[in-house]
């Protein structure tokens, strides 16, 4: 890696050495400038290495190379943030396994130098939010790749908005029919009437249609395998035992009334904030806040 201080390149040997440990099952290098053949010399790192880079291209030209690597979003996040974004690809690929220790490297925007590592368990928590898809223990039921592309969306739609404005939503996935008979329309379902072919949330184009919507009021509701049945649904559910902290308003308590009473897992866009949470069983099981929201 050019452009670095020699401080830099000591602490990335460093690190490099001690991902090297037997005691290490991963290194999850967050970053889009990949380790040079110098920093590789003499290290059997290639088997326990994940990139996790902001461009598909450059994901698979890491892969032609014969090396783990997984795509996120290019967003504002802060260095945690990426951390959790990172482990949740390679969860969603099948990279990691439960209770692997991974050590992950990342830096602040698009520097080239990293200057922060953290160590997990895979799991585990970190900063007492849950970071990982399959940690959140779904279940068979729901697909891990239609969750995580729909984290993904409600991290655009937090930093995004709407035409220069702040928007916030809720996405509630799983459990259909009981989500479906515990809501009532609120406005016309812009879904109805087009075949399931056409409104999975795997296709970017549906995906884009999810953010344009996201400006009405209500939930939308999709089914486990991604197909969105509804927008501008309220939530009519309610709980005295969902878990909400103080300062979250009415959308994250109705989303979170919502998981207690059906196995459906909710994800609210914080409007004033930007920030994602996510909800099962009435608790939120992860958090994702951004550091800059574009205007």
């Amino acid at each position: 890696m050019a452009d670095v201080s020699k401080f830099d390149r000591e602490f990335l040997r460093s690190v490099l050495t001690l991902a090297g440990k037997s005691d290490v099952d991963h290194l999850l290098f967050i970053s889009d400038h990949p380790l040079s053949t110098g920093d590789m010399r003499g290290r059997p790192l290639k088997k326990k290495l994940i990139y996790a880079v902001t461009s598909d291209k450059a994901a698979e030209d890491l892969k032609a190379q014969h090396y783990q690597a997984v795509a996120i979003p290019s967003y504002g996040y802060a260095r945690v943030e990426k951390v959790k974004v990172a482990l949740i690809a390679a969860a969603s690929e099948n990279l990691l396994k439960e209770g692997e220790t991974v050590l992950c490297l990342t830096g602040h925007g698009e520097a080239r130098a990293v200057d922060t590592l953290i160590k997990i368990n895979f799991g585990e928590e970190l900063e007492d939010q849950v970071v990982t898809v399959d940690a959140m223990n779904l279940g068979s039921d729901f697909n891990s790749q239609v969750v995580e592309a729909l984290i993904q969306l409600a991290m655009e739609v937090g930093q995004q908005g709407y035409e220069g404005h702040s928007v916030g939503t809720i996405i509630v996935v799983g459990d259909s029919t009981a989500v479906m008979e515990k809501s009532r329309q609120l406005t016309l379902n812009p879904f109805q009437g087009i075949s399931e072919a056409e409104r999975n949330v795997l296709d970017p184009k549906i995906r884009d249609a999810v953010k344009t919507f996201a400006i009405l009021d209500g939930a939308f509701i999709i089914r486990e395998d991604g197909v969105v049945l509804a927008a501008g649904r309220y939530l009519q559910a309610s709980s005295d035992k969902a878990k909400v902290p103080l300062g979250l308003g009415a959308r994250h308590a109705g989303s979170a009334a919502m998981t207690m009473e059906t196995k459906a897992v909710a994800i609210v866009v914080s409007q004033t904030s930007g920030a994602v949470r996510v909800f099962k069983d009435g608790e939120i099981v992860l958090e994702l806040h951004q550091t800059a929201r574009r205007k």
